[in-house]
């Protein structure tokens, strides 16, 4: 019998599990949203999948998840063994700086010299040994001072990704596979990411980032003063009875921004920023042609069907079929479709338009329609 390794020294593990998912509505919607869902057919919702992948990393007792008060029971119901004191509650989504911010900030006062990292609660990973190992480097690279990310290596020339322009390796005890990163670039046209594939120095950003709590901080605090002190008292006060008053009064006046542009971008600018390339599988289940990618191993003749009382008729069609109502649905001769049926909203779309769902969602707000979302 194989020992398992042990978890990792003054590591920890953050999960932020916020944002609804909006390109895979209806399923998933502001009380449930995607990470509370199983979308792989595993018998595992997603948040799930995530936290038994960080365990054994980091060890459960030192893994930090930060969600919306919505959504606290059903976080806890998933996640037994998460203690309480590593349960961060945000009473409005602020995005991933001020949540992974908040958590650094909690964690640094608790701990000094604990190293962080942050992993989305909604991402397919199943080659558990690739992730640990590059986990493992970047924690070594943390170690040296630098914040690390852990970019992937890209399988397809994907629209739907963000990309990190690798620049030269650097040589830093245990990250043997570190470069610097030269620029983060957004999601690109079609013709620009098939560029990015043949270029072979483009890794498609997975939004994992490793670092010692204070560096980060740090990075953070250079970009956006006002938003580390708003941080900094909320974790002064965080296990002390005074929590509940100052979140109160200070996590609404908390900038919105992402991660992204307040630590990554600035830190690959000063040449703080190095990325592990990872060379495992890798998805965000971005959107419904994603779900139908996983399910059918990219063959596009095959149709996914997901929904335990799901009843499919289907002749000659491929796509994805979600049913959350046991309604008979019949699907002839159409190819890529996207068919998801639930008790109060149906939509129906094409893979190649899977993007476009986002839309619809921003339609529904404006038009006051908050009940179907």
């Amino acid at each position: 019998m194989v020992t398992p390794p042990e978890p990792l020294t003054r590591f920890y593990s953050v999960i932020p599990a916020g944002g609804i998912g909006s390109r895979l509505w209806p399923l998933s919607r502001a009380d449930a949203p995607k990470f509370l869902h199983d979308l792989t057919g595993s018998g595992s919702t997603l948040l799930r999948a995530t936290w038994d992948r960080l365990a054994p990393i980091s060890g459960p007792d030192r893994i930090m998840v930060v969600t919306g008060r919505a959504h606290r029971a059903a976080v806890e119901a998933q996640l037994p063994d998460l203690i309480d004191p590593n349960v961060v509650l945000e009473s409005e989504p602020k995005d991933s700086s001020a949540a992974i911010g908040l958590a650094a900030a909690i964690l640094v006062r608790r701990e000094p010299d604990v190293i962080i990292g942050s992993f989305a609660a909604d991402h397919v990973i199943s080659d558990q040994r690739g992730f640990r190992r590059a986990v493992v480097e970047a924690v070594a690279a943390a170690e040296a001072g630098y914040i690390a990310t852990i970019g992937i290596t890209p399988t397809d020339a994907a629209i739907g990704f963000g990309y990190i322009h690798c620049g030269d390796p650097l040589d830093i005890p245990g990250a043997p596979r570190a470069v610097s990163v030269d620029s983060f670039v957004e999601k690109p046209d079609l013709a620009t990411a098939q560029s990015y594939l043949a270029d072979g120095n483009y890794l498609w950003n997975g939004g994992m980032f490793i670092s010692r709590a204070d560096v980060l901080l740090k990075q953070l605090g250079e970009t956006e003063p006002q938003l580390l002190a708003g941080l900094e008292e909320l974790a002064e006060a965080w296990d002390t009875p005074r929590r509940g008053a100052v979140v109160d009064k200070v996590w609404p006046e908390l900038k919105k921004i992402a991660i992204d542009y307040t630590v990554a971008e600035p830190a690959a600018a000063a040449g703080r920023l190095v990325v592990i390339p990872g060379d495992f599988d890798w998805d965000d289940v971005g959107d419904f042609a994603a779900i139908a990618k996983l399910h059918s191993g990219g063959r596009k003749s095959d149709l996914a069907i997901l929904g335990e009382n799901a009843r499919v008729l289907a002749d000659a069609s491929s796509g994805v079929v979600i049913s959350q109502t046991g309604r008979l649905i019949s699907l002839i001769g159409v190819t890529d479709i996207v068919v998801v049926d639930t008790p109060d909203a149906l939509l129906v779309t094409t893979s190649a338009n899977a993007q476009r769902v986002k839309s619809v969602v921003d339609a529904l707000k404006l038009s006051g329609r908050s009940d179907v979302l």
